[in-house]
C-alpha cells in the first residue's frame, strides 16, 4: 500500500545505485568529495611552506585553492547544485555570500576609516599630550 518512490522532497534525485537502499552510490560520492578535500588541503599547506613557487604569487595561489575547496563542500557534502530543483538552496547561497561580503567590506571600511572617527576634542587631547 505505502509507495515510497514518489515520497520525495523538492531537490531529492532518485537512487540509482547498485544496491536498493543506495549507499553504495553515496559513499561514493562522499569519498569522492573527501579525496579531493585532502588533496586540497594537502596542495595548500605545500604551497605555504615551499621555496619552489613565486613569493608573491603565495596567496593568490592559496585564495584559489580555498575557493576551490569550498566548491567541493558545497557539491559533494552539501549537495548544492544548480538544478532546477535546488534553486532555493542557490538562492539562500547567494544571499548568505552577499551578508558575507557586505560585513567584510563594511568591517575593513571601518578599520581604514578608524582614525578619522575620533572627536576632534580627543584628538587635540591626544596631540596636547604626545
Amino acid at each position: 500500500m505505502t509507495q515510497t518512490q514518489h515520497d520525495r522532497a523538492p531537490g531529492d534525485r532518485p537512487v540509482l545505485a547498485d544496491s536498493e537502499d543506495g549507499t553504495s552510490s553515496g559513499v561514493l560520492v562522499y569519498t569522492i568529495g573527501l579525496v579531493l578535500a585532502v588533496i586540497l588541503t594537502a596542495t595548500s599547506f605545500w604551497a605555504a611552506n615551499t621555496s619552489l613557487l613565486w613569493g608573491p604569487g603565495i596567496p593568490l595561489g592559496l585564495a584559489v585553492l580555498a575557493i576551490a575547496q569550498m566548491g567541493v563542500h558545497l557539491v559533494f557534502f552539501l549537495h548544492i547544485t544548480t538544478g532546477p530543483d535546488n534553486t532555493n538552496n542557490v538562492l539562500a547561497l547567494a544571499f548568505g555570500l552577499l551578508v558575507v561580503i557586505v560585513v567584510v567590506a563594511g568591517s575593513l571600511w571601518i578599520m581604514d576609516n578608524l582614525n578619522n572617527m575620533t572627536p576632534p576634542s580627543e584628538q587635540m587631547n591626544m596631540q596636547m599630550q604626545h
